[in-house]
């Protein structure tokens, strides 16, 4: 374990640097919308799919596009922020990146979980559930805190 001193302040592990938090609320929002554009340029090829596969099962395929926008965006979601990088194409340009306190790394099936927590809490209740990052700890929004997950920069 690398242990380095910080303004006389001891720093054992990555997640207890201040430095790796500041701009993260920001970051975060910026590389949401970035995440979404992303997602909606992904469903231009897809539709168009949907759309032929469609008209060869005379209708049949249609049904598609009541599970196309969630598909693409789980799959664009399981690939990025579930791979290597622990990162979607958006985080990556803000210089962000998500981590677990346990230090493993974030799988597809987690960043999965992650995404669908922070959808259905928007669902249920509304986006005042991020305020809950201007209080937690570390800047955690609430389904952070209930997978064990922080979101910190990259560049730290």
């Amino acid at each position: 374990m690398t242990t380095r001193i910080l303004d006389g302040e001891i720093i054992e592990t990555r997640l207890e640097d201040r430095r790796a938090f500041q701009g993260v609320l920001t970051r975060r929002v910026f590389a949401f919308l970035i995440d979404y554009l992303i997602v909606g340029l992904l469903l231009i090829p897809f539709a168009i799919i949907v759309l032929l596969l469609g008209i060869l099962t005379f209708g049949l395929g249609w049904l598609l596009f009541g599970i196309l926008v969630p598909a693409v965006a789980l799959v664009y979601i399981w690939m990025t922020l579930g791979g290597p990088n622990q990162a979607t194409v958006g985080m990556r340009m803000m210089g962000i990146r998500l981590e677990r306190l346990d230090a493993r790394p974030v799988d597809g099936m987690l960043a999965v979980v992650h995404s669908v927590l922070f959808w259905a809490g928007n669902a249920l209740l509304t986006p005042l559930i991020l305020l809950v990052t201007l209080f937690s700890d570390k800047k955690r929004a609430l389904h952070d805190l209930l997978l064990g997950t922080v979101v910190t920069r990259s560049d730290v």
